[in-house]
């Protein structure tokens, strides 16, 4: 319906202006009604919005529960709620990076360096990737570059694969700090427990040993599983001691454990040699050289290392060869003369002026290769895919001859030695290159030094430089062309050690670590010089021995000393370690006790309600297990209403008693706190609550305090206190109670109450842990028992001991002690006989020494009887008790009695002995002499003084009483007695000195003066005796003494003077004159006569008998050691076996044998010498005489023995058999057996008849000479062999033509023998000529090459 339109009344006339604001005005009017409709509409429409929302989150609040279910469900994108920012760092410096990532399923998160995924296994020690509810962290250590990382914007499922770091892993039980021994072995093991425990999925376990990551091995063997990581050490040496890590990689990072092992010296393989060196290592390898470098080992107690011995072995071979000639004095040497392509191990041995060391662990194994031959080769790809490689030599062309070397230098400078090096000729040839060097010092000549040696490497030790001497050297390249150019020559060089020994490290300072190590810090020495690093020595204080804390070099300032005696008091000092050895020990530090560092105690514990009475409560607790170092010096309390959450301190003020009084009256909760020096503890866990009633019940409270002494293996004593509520009446006894750690099931102990408040408790099983609890007993029943014990374990500490009884030796007082194995300085030695603390008592005085205690009885008797016992506070339970009986004490009061009044105990009883001057002097020694001694010489019941004749003294250092008579005669026969007052100590010894045994005495004492007497003048020191030198010759010796210019010294033999060709030198205190080639003729009596204007001397020695004998086998004992093997020598008559040697004489025990039968001299055998040798005739051998034959010389102790095989059977049978052969068939030739005169005179017209015997085999062939021509048989001239035995030459009717030399050849394939004979024909009527020359009989044997023949028929 339509609007009805508004009509203007009449009396409301507007003029035209009027009517047009009006209409203005209607149209504002209109358009802001409009906006007031809107927004009325859109604060309707927001109203209903928000009447929404609360009904939805109405019901989103009762759907809560089960939303937080599916939202886990959800997928979500990875999303960095707390983004990487960028770090600038110092280079080297480690750095930590942090990101917070959130994602469903859990994203996994990959670090990025360069776009290459981060691997902390590739590079162990620098990256470390943890995870810790959301946070991802990467820590890098050192620094070099920057690092940028990516995510992966999608999620990835957590658990796709099960991977070793994805397990959860928990240490329990790990591996302590381990001490081994070199040769033995070892194993560090940690238990672990791994979430999910799958047996295929070990987990990811590392070992390091100094930060270096550790491989499997023959020297190291690891296994790890879901229950342990196990790493075994078979065979230890010092090498592998240092600092032992475990990482173990997890879900959240990794799981870290350290512990230091320490290998000790093997028993050296001579006393007082020193420890094995360690850390082998070879360097700079070449095709034939290597330097050898190690670690020294420490020297504490030994004496200082001379040299090191270098061995080498091949791989494969188990024969070492000893590198180095003499001792090299520093950790280095250079090993040349190694082939090739083979492998090698080294190993050293070090030596001081006791012996040589143990040789160190081998080497790696080592590879002799030319190491500048992959720089010669070059590789050329060819279409991308082919690699062609080829050497420099193959560029140089056709190249003969090599260029020079270049840059000769010395790489190592030692005082042992000096290392040449150079740089390989360019162009170097195809052929194998060699070098040859020469040295030259000042202006001399240039030496060639490797003269047999061919040098392939570019390296080469010099050892043979002289001292103080400068030196040049240049090299020459060689191969089978020629030799190059001399290099240019080196700068001159010097053998001289650079540097030398570190100086000695700084102020060394020891603080206090545990109860078992000390922490030891030192400053590093002034002049390190290439430190390897240092040596830590300990000693107990006042003991003298020093003790090796480390026996591998350390390289840091600070080390921790482990395995140390708690309570005991140390000084430490340090040496500093370099190639030259060991720098002069640091100054010592100031003595330490093996304390644990001051800290505040632990948290008491076991609260317990004792009474109370309606307005206050009684408490107990137990004191802390560690007292931190320091003695715990008050306690302080706090408590809280059990209905609240607010605490309230008891006291302001510490208290030093376990009791707070409370009044307020409810259920209370209450915490405890002990302090100390070095201040409050942790509180104590809440107690239970405890209600403030009045206690009424007619039995008694619980006992309180119980604590345990004297634990063993299978007892121990429990101790408590009695109860502070005792009930209606008091307490008359009490019950305990045991069952084993964790069992409910009690068993009491005692069937009826003990009245004390102590039970001696046995047969416990050995390492089994046991609580106990205790019951008070009254007339009105069995009161509440006590809280339970803390649990112990039947076990020994180790180095226990036990109270011992004794008597002091000084005093005489009878003491009870007790050393403990552990101690601390806030411990205290607390005493009690029969479990009650003894305190001040008359009867006994305590005192403390160190680790002992001693309980001194003042005046002991039957009513010290007792149990004694003692504990040492602020221990592991350190405790033993000693049960006094009356036997014992009776034993003790005996000795006491003995010590108390003493006597004098002696070493050794009153004796005499002879003075050189004839004096006697009679002494006796006592154990011990006060300054206040006095004692008196009875002789014959006459007291002695010293004066004219006696000297009587003593010496309270040795306890020697002595006197001494000048002039001893028979008037000096009878007793003699010594009697000592010392104090209260007195003794007396007595001598008696009669019939036979004065008479020795006198008889000896008159010698001792004639001796005196004949030294004031020239004499002899040593009368003659012989020696015998390397030539044989016999020296007759003596030594003299008290001579001057004028002393002459004459020899004789058998009264007739001898006068040597050089004249005796007095002056010079020996003479000697020499008897050459020795013999029975040389047998008598000796003599040598020293005199001057004082007086003379004699000496005599008679060479005979048993002196001759002797000097035979000392001559033997030389002769025989120089004695040649046997020779064979053919001769006429046979063979000859010969043995040369420095001198033979027939006196000479020597036996020849054939096959093991002694040898008889004969026609056959015929034996004999000559001063150079001895020798055995074998005439006309057969094969009878074959076989094996043995000389042998007697010197009386040993049998020197040579042989000789005349078999063919010896060694080289080849060469034996020939000498055998070629001397039998010798002795076949042909020769003259007899019937031929070696001159022949006849007068003309006689006839001449030369017949002769031959023989031969075979038969020989006969031929006769004149004048060196044949002769033919004539009619003038018969030549006749009849039988192949018997040779004629007849000449009829001879004329002075015939006359001349004739002679016979007769010969066989063997050899043969020529006989010449001389014939003089005179005419009748001249004179017979005399007779001038004699025959010549010439044997001949076949050549060589004819024998070697005839040795193979």
């Amino acid at each position: 319906m339509a609007e009805a339109a508004y009509n203007i009344p009449v009396f409301r006339q507007r003029t035209a202006e009027e009517t047009e604001e009006y209409q203005r005005v209607a149209t504002n009017v209109g358009k802001g009604l409009a906006v007031i409709q809107e927004e009325l509409h859109r604060m309707r429409m927001a109203t209903k919005a928000q009447v929404d929302s609360l009904a939805i989150q109405r019901e989103v609040q009762d759907m809560m529960p089960k939303r937080l279910d599916l939202l886990d469900e959800f997928p979500r994108m990875p999303d960095f709620l707390v983004a990487l920012r960028p770090h600038t760092v110092w280079e080297k410096t480690p750095v930590k990076l942090f990101c917070t990532v959130q994602g469903n399923p859990r994203p996994i998160v990959k670090w990025y360096k360069e776009g290459v995924p981060v691997d902390p296994l590739s590079a162990p020690g620098k990256y470390k990737i943890e995870n810790k509810y959301g946070v991802h962290s990467l820590i890098i250590n050192w620094l070099l570059m920057m690092f940028h990382f990516l995510f992966p914007s999608w999620a990835v499922p957590h658990l796709t694969e099960i991977h070793p770091s994805k397990l959860e892993v928990s240490l329990l039980d790990r591996f302590s700090v381990t001490f081994g021994v070199e040769g033995s072995s070892i194993s560090l093991v940690c238990t672990m427990v791994v979430v999910p425990n799958l047996p295929n999925v070990p987990p990811l376990a590392q070992w390091y040993r100094d930060d270096k990551l550790l491989k499997p091995s023959k020297l190291v063997e690891m296994s790890v599983s879901g229950s342990a990581a196990r790493l075994t050490l078979p065979y230890l040496a010092k090498d592998d001691e240092g600092l032992y890590t475990l990482r173990i990689f997890t879900k959240d990072g990794t799981a870290e454990h350290s512990a230091y092992l320490f290998v000790s010296d093997a028993a050296p393989s001579a006393a007082g040699a020193p420890g094995a060196p360690m850390s082998v290592k070879a360097y700079d390898i070449n095709s034939d050289y290597v330097l050898v470098a190690w670690k020294p080992p420490n020297t504490v107690n030994e004496a200082p290392i001379t040299g090191y011995f270098v061995d080498r072995c091949e791989v494969g071979s188990d024969s070492w060869i000893q590198c180095n000639d003499a001792p090299v004095k520093v950790c280095k040497y250079p090993v040349h003369g190694l082939s090739l392509g083979r492998s090698y191990h080294f190993r050293v041995r070090a030596v001081n002026s006791a012996g040589i060391s143990r040789a160190s662990r081998k080497s790696d194994k080592v590879t002799a290769i030319d190491a500048a031959e992959s720089e010669r080769l070059q590789v050329i790809k060819i279409e991308g895919k082919y690699d062609i490689v080829i050497k420099d030599d193959e560029l140089e062309g056709y190249v003969t001859i090599p260029g020079e070397p270049t840059e000769v230098h010395a790489s190592e400078i030692f005082k042992s030695y000096v290392v040449l090096s150079w740089k390989p000729p360019c162009p170097r040839g195809r052929a194998p290159l060699w070098y040859i060097i020469e040295k030259v010092s000042g202006t001399g000549a240039w030496q060639r030094i490797n003269t047999a040696v061919k040098l392939h490497s570019p390296r080469y030790p010099v050892f043979d430089l002289q001292d103080g001497q400068k030196y040049q050297f240049r090299v020459y390249s060689v191969n089978m062309y020629g030799s190059s150019e001399a290099s240019a020559p080196s700068e001159p060089i010097q053998k001289v050690d650079q540097d030398g020994v570190p100086s000695a490290p700084g102020h060394v300072v020891a603080t206090r670590n545990t109860k078992s190590s000390v922490f030891v810090q030192w400053e590093p020495p002034k002049n390190p010089k290439n430190l390897m690093g240092y040596y830590i020595d300990g000693r107990v204080v006042g003991s003298k021995e020093w003790f090796a804390c480390n026996h591998k070099p350390f390289k840091h300032t600070r080390f921790v000393v482990h395995g140390l005696i708690p309570g005991e008091t140390y000084v430490f000092r340090v040496q500093a370690a370099n190639v030259f050895g060991l720098s002069e020990e640091s100054q010592e530090s100031s003595p330490i006790a093996v304390e644990p560092a001051l800290a505040t105690p632990s948290a008491p514990y076991g609260i317990a309600m004792l009474s109370s009475d309606g307005s206050s409560i009684t408490l107990a607790w137990k004191s802390p297990k560690h007292c931190g170092g320091s003695k715990v010096n008050a306690y302080y309390i706090d408590k809280r209403d059990a209905d609240t959450l607010v605490w309230k301190e008891v006291n302001l003020t510490g208290v030093t008693e376990r009791v707070g009084d409370l009044k307020e009256g409810t259920f209370y909760e209450f915490m405890v706190q002990a302090a100390n020096l070095a201040g409050v503890g942790l509180p104590s866990a809440p107690s239970a609550p405890m209600k403030c009633e009045a206690w009424t019940m007619e039995e008694p409270g619980p006992a309180y305090d119980l604590s345990f002494s004297e634990v063993r293996s299978h007892s121990l004593v429990i101790l408590w206190k009695a109860p502070v509520y005792t009930g209606a009446s008091a307490v008359t006894g009490y019950f305990v109670d045991m069952a084993k750690k964790g069992s409910s099931e009690f068993v009491t102990l005692n069937q009826e109450a003990v009245r004390h408040r102590y039970l001696q408790v046995a047969d416990l099983e050995e390492g089994e842990t046991y609580v106990f609890r205790v019951r008070a007993v009254n007339a009105n029943g069995i009161g509440k028992p006590s809280q339970l014990s803390d649990p112990v374990c039947a076990k020994a500490l180790p180095g226990t001991s036990e109270i011992v009884a004794g008597v002091d030796e000084e005093t005489g007082d009878v003491f009870l002690s007790l050393e403990a194995c552990e101690i601390c300085e806030t411990s205290k030695f607390v005493w009690s006989k029969n479990y009650k603390p003894i305190g001040d008592c008359p009867r006994v005085a305590v005192t403390a020494k160190g680790r002992t205690s001693r309980l001194t009885f003042t005046n002991p008797d039957k009513d010290d009887l007792g149990k004694y016992s003692v504990v040492v506070t602020d221990t592991d339970g350190v405790s033993s008790s000693y049960t006094l009986t009356e036997d014992a004490l009776n034993t003790m009061l005996e000795l006491s009695y003995a010590i108390r009044h003493p006597i004098v105990p002696l070493k050794h009883a009153l004796n005499y002995e002879i003075l050189e001057k004839g004096h006697v002097r009679f002494w006796l020694q006592a154990v011990k002499l006060s300054p206040s001694v006095s004692y008196r010489f009875i002789v014959n019941d006459k007291e002695v003084t010293s004066g004219e004749g006696h000297k009587i003294s003593h010496d309270v250092a040795t306890g020697i009483i002595q006197m001494t008579v000048d002039h001893f005669t028979r008037a000096n026969e009878g007793t003699y007695t010594v009697q000592i007052n010392d104090g209260k100590a007195k003794t007396q010894s007595s001598l008696v000195l009669v019939g036979d045994v004065f008479k020795a005495a006198l008889k000896e004492a008159e010698f001792q003066r004639k001796e005196h007497i004949r030294k004031q003048g020239p004499h002899f020191s040593e009368y003659l005796y012989f020696t015998v030198t390397e030539d044989c010759t016999v020296m007759l010796t003596c030594k003299v003494a008290n001579v001057k210019k004028e002393t002459t010294l004459h020899w004789y033999k058998e009264e007739d003077e001898i006068v040597p060709e050089t004249p005796p030198s007095v002056m010079s205190g020996a003479c000697a004159i020499p008897i050459p080639l020795f013999s029975r003729k040389d047998q008598g009596i000796f003599k040598a006569v020293l005199g001057d204007d004082r007086g003379k001397d004699t000496s005599v020695l008679d060479i005979s008998g048993q002196v001759f004998d002797d000097i035979i086998n000392a001559i033997a004992k030389i002769a025989g050691a120089s004695a040649s093997d046997l020779v064979l020598q053919c001769t006429p008559e046979g063979i000859r076996l010969q043995c040369y040697m420095n001198y033979y004489t027939e006196e000479m025990k020597t036996v020849w044998k054939h096959k093991e039968s002694k040898i008889a001299s004969s026609e056959k055998m015929r034996i004999g010498g000559t001063a150079e040798m001895a020798w055995m005739q074998i005439c006309d051998p057969s094969d009878k005489e074959k076989g094996h034959y043995s000389i042998e010389i007697s010197d009386g102790v040993k049998t020197h023995v040579r042989t000789f095989d005349l078999s063919g059977q010896g060694k080289n049978k080849e060469q034996s058999r020939s000498n055998v052969v070629v001397c039998f068939l010798f002795s076949d030739r042909g020769r003259v057996v007899g019937g031929l005169p070696d001159v022949v005179t006849i007068m003309e017209e006689k006839s001449l008849s030369l017949t002769c015997t031959v023989w031969g085999e075979p038969t020989p062939e006969v031929t006769w000479f004149k004048n060196e021509q044949e002769v033919a048989s004539t009619e003038h001239t018969r030549v006749t062999f009849d039988g192949g035995k018997f040779a004629s030459l007849v000449i009829n009717k001879v004329t002075p033509e015939d006359s001349g030399k004739y002679s016979i050849n007769v010969r066989n394939k063997y050899g043969g023998e020529f006989v010449e004979i001389t014939v003089s024909v005179y005419r009748h009527g001249e004179q017979i000529p005399e007779s001038t020359c004699l025959g010549v009989v010439n044997v001949e044997v076949p050549p060589s090459g004819t024998l070697q023949e005839l040795v193979g028929q």
